[in-house]
């Protein structure tokens, strides 16, 4: 029997999805010093918008990712609103980051990508 996972999705920028490509579509990379919380969002909705919105403009480009969870795994921590409903994302510590990626069930996916918007 298939264990159960949740669906979730990270906004990340060219950096973040470069690394992430670098372990094989697997992990996300480790955290910088001044971030000690790693971010996953529970909503592709949610994750488009710091991805079009925040990504693009910090970074030149942002990018939407997908992922699957073992549930087992995240049953530990809460599901944490940054500023209301649609805005829900689990608040993993950056020390647990490793355990996290170990948690991962397959492959991360880019479902969407973003750029400047030329006509601008």
């Amino acid at each position: 029997m298939t264990e159960p996972t949740t669906t979730l999705w990270r906004p990340v920028g060219p950096k973040e999805l470069a690394l992430i490509r670098d372990s094989g579509m697997r992990a996300f990379p480790a955290r910088l010093p001044e971030q000690p919380i790693f971010y996953p969002v529970t909503t592709e909705d949610y994750a488009i918008k710091i991805a079009r919105d925040w990504n693009v403009r910090a970074s030149g480009s942002g990018y939407v990712t997908r992922f699957e969870v073992l549930k087992s795994y995240l049953d530990q921590y809460r599901v944490e609103e940054a500023g209301g409903r649609a805005h829900r994302e689990y608040w993993i510590p950056a020390e647990d980051l490793d355990n996290f990626n170990a948690a991962i069930v397959g492959e991360i996916v880019v479902t969407r990508e973003y750029y400047p918007d030329e006509s601008e």
